[in-house]
Order: structure tokens, then sequence, then C-alpha cells
């Protein structure tokens, strides 16, 4: 997707695009950080508890990669 095509109503924080697509915090953050989808710098809207939301991705780049997203069960730990 070409940054030219996104809008700004595209650009939401992290926990919108959780709540939207269903896809954990930990995963979106792991798709920027291998450069799967892009970061954009936030608007430093305060989130109440005394921090500044920071980052934000492109929605659509999200919803693109959650519709092959399919979340992967934890090993449990061997008994001794």
């Amino acid at each position: 997707m070409d940054v030219t095509e996104l809008y700004p109503d595209d650009l939401v924080y992290e926990h919108e695009a959780t709540a939207v697509t269903g896809v954990p915090g930990p995963v979106i953050r792991q798709w920027a950080r291998r450069g799967k989808i892009r970061r954009f710098e936030g608007d430093g809207r305060l989130t109440g508890q005394g921090h500044e939301y920071k980052t934000m991705y492109a929605l659509p780049e999200i919803q693109q990669r959650a519709a092959t997203y399919r979340p992967m069960p934890q090993r449990a730990r061997r008994a001794a």
C-alpha cells in the first residue's frame, strides 16, 4: 500500500487497531518491527494515565495482514 493512498482517518493507535481487527497489540508491534507494516508518529494524545500514545499504524495494512493471521497456541511447560 502506498502512503499517498492513506487518509488521516486510516491512521489508528494500537489499541484501536486491536479493537477493530482482533489482532493482539504485541503482534501488531512485531509486524512493525519486522517491517511488514509501517509506523507513523502519533499526535501525542494523552491516555489519561500520564502517558502519551506515540505510535500510529495504518489500519488498511493491519486489516490486510489480519485476514491471514492465525493465533499460535503456546506450548505447555514440560513436567519435571
